[in-house]
């Protein structure tokens, strides 16, 4: 698998490197200590002539990038002037098993390109620019949705009778994190009560990326008739009654003055490099609380050395909220939290110009103004959309009655 299209670095087996072209170095200047996964040693193999060199690294578990790039023997202010433009999107401060990485070097060793690569669909590349520092460009592969139904029986737990018919883990509690507060699974459920499942998968050549959105879910039982839809962006039930809780734009208890607004095309004030601005800045006294805009489930609380102490929290498939340069963290990665809960104090830390919240939206991995987004506000379909709504929870429907018809006749 190529890391881009103008890299000749090429995939490897977690915890090895793979070098193409010829990096001026040998297995003495490659040093005596281990590779960053102690258990195996780094392959060198395929070296050829020429004025540059490409590696590349299958991130093995235990691995972090400073011990990456020690080995290799790239400059930790290197890794910090990456880490620097890489606070626009905050990919690279948590690096996991299997995530692919990519390095273009010069010939005296120095690092011109490095390519960040996560699952198929996801990938960052990070170019030297003439100023020193490092420029980034965001690939998202779209690839192609395929519509898949499941139809079952309940045998067990929700989740479980689910998979048995097909759905995956996080599609299935996907449907019970929608219905939460329209079933209580313990006292409704009977053994035998009929669900179907309608999900689009997200498929890149052929293969399954882990990426997969809910059409449709209708549950027929014995003491609870319940379904989920989606319809612009939002999920209702059959009669178009919204099933999420909305968000709420300001995480904080009351409005606060701006300081900086969202701006993508944001140039840096000292460098003059492009440094988007993917948030809303409100300057606030250290220790103000800081709310989650939403229900959700926390996803990251972290320490960077630019972002510093940050939370991220995941409000289902499409939406996720950032809150950055933090005092103080009130709640922990996988804990789940309500909509204006305390999370967090307002602080000052990573770099930072002044005490102030950083507060980003992203929406479908892309970031997004929070101030002027569309977001989940919806409690009702308006009457003008209604017409249309009804039509697409009548082609789901069809989809379901086909996928079952067949399934009878197997």
């Amino acid at each position: 698998m190529t890391l881009s299209d103008n890299s000749s670095a090429v995939a490897t087996a977690p915890g090895q490197f793979s070098q193409k072209l010829n990096l001026n170095l040998d297995t003495d200047s490659l040093g005596e200590g281990q590779p960053p996964s102690t258990e195996v040693a780094a392959d060198v193999a395929d070296v050829t002539e020429g004025p540059e060199a490409s590696i590349s690294y299958v991130v093995k578990k235990g691995d972090t990038l400073s011990t990456i790039f020690d080995y290799l023997r790239i400059s930790q202010p290197t890794l910090h002037k990456l880490m620097e433009a890489d606070l626009n999107i905050l990919a690279l401060d948590t690096i996991q098993p299997g995530h692919e990485l990519g390095f273009n070097l010069d010939q005296q060793g120095k690092l011109k390109q490095f390519i960040f690569r996560s699952g198929l669909t996801y990938k960052v590349v990070f170019d030297r620019s003439k100023k020193g520092g490092f420029e980034f460009d965001e690939f998202i592969e779209k690839g192609g949705y395929k519509t898949e139904i499941f139809s079952g029986l309940v045998k067990g737990n929700l989740p479980s009778s689910m998979q048995k018919a097909g759905a995956k883990i996080a599609e299935a509690y996907q449907v019970t994190s929608l219905l939460k507060e329209r079933m209580n699974f313990r006292s409704h459920l009977r053994a035998g009560d009929k669900f179907q499942l309608a999900v689009s998968r997200q498929y890149v050549d052929g293969v399954y990326t882990g990426s997969s959105i809910i059409q449709g879910f209708v549950y027929n039982g014995a003491v609870r008739k319940q379904s989920a839809f989606l319809f612009n962006d939002n999920y209702f039930d059959a009669e178009g009654e919204s099933l999420e809780k909305a968000f709420q734009r300001i995480p904080l208890s009351k409005r606060y003055r701006i300081s900086s607004s969202f701006n993508p095309k944001r140039k840096h004030p000292v460098t003059g490099l492009i440094r988007p601005h993917n948030g809303t800045d409100f300057p606030l006294r250290i220790g103000t609380p800081v709310l989650a805009a939403g229900d959700g489930i926390v996803s990251r609380v972290i320490k960077h050395r630019y972002a510093g102490l940050y939370i991220e929290i995941k409000h289902g498939s499409k939406y996720k909220t950032r809150y950055l340069h933090l005092s103080k963290a009130y709640v922990r990665k996988g804990q789940k939290v309500s909509r204006g809960q305390k999370i967090a104090a307002s602080g000052n830390s990573g770099r930072s110009t002044g005490p102030h919240l950083h507060y980003e939206l992203h929406k479908n991995n892309r970031p997004v103004n929070a101030m002027k987004a569309a977001i989940p506000v919806v409690q009702t379909i308006a009457r003008s959309k209604r017409g249309a709504f009804k039509k697409q929870v009548a082609a789901v429907k069809a989809q379901m009655v086909e996928q079952l018809a067949l399934q009878t006749k197997e």
